[in-house]
């Protein structure tokens, strides 16, 4: 029996990418910005329909999908209620006026995400990317606590506007940009305990202490701590017990407002609702988005109401606003996908299931040559090589093209393309399950296997 598109193994028609994809690729080369989209003989391939864990390419290719589209689509592609939520809203309203005139839903949806926060008493501000979400935290973090330094973390990453990208620590992001990028960041390292031991949370905390003593290198105060509680694209990098906590006390004995980006990490990704529940420490400011919008674009920087109190009364002009602040379609996206996430068990899902995953990637790949480690929490997953002479500079870039070959989407992550990241559909299949680790495993066989 043919299993329903969605829970599909890969199933490949023409060698990926096929002509149609070659062709789209030459079609938006004239359109597009040579910077945006890259393009080599084995890459990309053109979308044109997804559910569930798989993708079909414009060439008739099915993969299967162990990104989520950036973690996007927790819940799958296209899953029918959030589908179904999005085209009954169309026929209703659109678009609204955010902080004019505000759509219903808006109300709705704040109540509800403010009911999972961590807070007695919170409030929140809507908006359309992670990177926005990121820039109201910083905002809020100089209103609440008067000082503009920002401490942020070696490998970080939260975006690439402007005041996301100052506290983003890629240097292949920030150096076209660094004359227009805020000075006042102070770096510290984030640990590494499987690179680093035992002691590597400690060592972390002490540092971060004595920045947060002495501020900034152009000596402003600092007011705001950012950090990701599990670093994504840094390579699914998992601190050490009490690190989160101990990095609360620090900020908060020097007057730092705590803001936790959990942009890719919230709403069941890591096996809990949010991340910051693993150790039982609350932030003081809280950014999502991606799995939040169902597939639609929506972000929220939500936090205490002592903290977004520092925000004055609107008069007339919001001080932060856009045009789709709090868009209707958004907002019945993300309602139906809260919906689903509690009526599937997403959450426990993740914890269980991606547990398995994460069993089995270890025993597959122990004492594999090449694999340095096998991490991560949930379905959030990274798989660092070795970066072996006369191999390939960027291996997990290398393994992710192979996969491509193979019909499984995976992405690369680390600073030099080290990791090969997973964050599959947190309704991934047994069989897609098996045939991705067994897959993972053929692809990091040694060449004389």
């Amino acid at each position: 029996m043919t299993l329903p598109f969605g829970r599909r193994l890969p199933h490949l028609v023409t060698p990926p990418p096929g002509p149609l994809s070659r062709s789209m690729a030459l079609r938006l080369a004239e359109v597009e910005s040579r910077n945006v989209t890259f393009r080599s003989p084995e890459f990309p391939v053109f979308w044109e329909a997804a559910r569930g864990a798989n993708v079909r390419d414009v060439d008739g290719n099915v993969f299967l999908d162990l990104t989520s589209a950036f973690g996007v689509a927790a819940a799958g592609h296209s899953h029918p209620a959030i589908a179904q939520a999005i085209a009954h809203q169309a026929e209703r309203l659109v678009h609204g006026m955010g902080d004019v005139h505000p759509p219903a839903l808006k109300v709705e949806l704040m109540e509800r995400l403010l009911a999972l926060a961590p807070w007695p008493e919170g409030r929140g501000v809507l908006a359309s990317s992670g990177s926005e979400a990121v820039e109201i935290a910083l905002k809020t973090a100089l209103l609440a606590s008067g000082k503009p330094g920002i401490l942020a973390f070696e490998g970080g990453y939260h975006g690439l506007t402007l005041g996301a990208l100052g506290a983003t620590h890629r240097m292949d992001f920030r150096e076209p940009f660094q004359d227009r990028l805020y000075p006042g960041v102070a770096w510290a390292p984030f640990p590494l305990p499987g690179r680093e031991g035992a002691g590597a949370g400690p060592r972390a905390l002490e540092e971060v202490r004595r920045i947060l003593a002495r501020g900034t290198e152009n000596g402003d105060a600092i007011g705001a701590v950012l950090v990701e509680p599990i670093q994504g694209r840094a390579g699914v990098r998992v601190p050490p017990p009490g690190f989160l906590s101990g990095l609360a006390e620090a900020a908060r004995q020097a007057g730092a407002v705590l803001i936790f980006d959990e942009i890719f990490t919230g709403f069941g990704r890591t096996g809990s609702l949010f991340a910051f529940q693993h150790e039982g420490v609350v932030p003081d400011l809280l950014c999502v988005g991606k799995a939040l919008g169902g597939g639609m674009p929506l972000s929220a920087c939500l936090g205490s109401r002592e903290v977004m109190d520092a925000w004055p009364h609107s008069l007339g002009e919001a001080l932060h606003t856009s045009t789709f602040l709090g868009h209707p379609l958004a907002c019945a996206a993300a309602l139906a996908f809260l919906d689903v996430m509690e009526e599937e068990g997403l959450v426990d899902v993740a914890s269980r299931r991606g547990s398995r995953l994460l069993e089995q990637l270890r025993r597959s790949l122990a004492g594999r040559e090449g694999v340095l480690e096998v991490r991560g929490r949930g379905f959030l997953v990274g798989i660092e090589l070795e970066q072996r002479e006369g191999g390939p500079p960027a291996p997990g870039v290398s393994l992710a093209m192979e996969a491509l070959r193979q019909g499984v989407l995976v992405l690369p992550a680390g600073e030099r393309g080290e990791v090969v990241e997973l964050s599959p559909p947190l309704m991934l299949t047994d069989g897609q399950m098996e045939m991705a680790v067994d897959l993972l495993s053929d692809l990091l066989a040694p060449d004389d296997a």
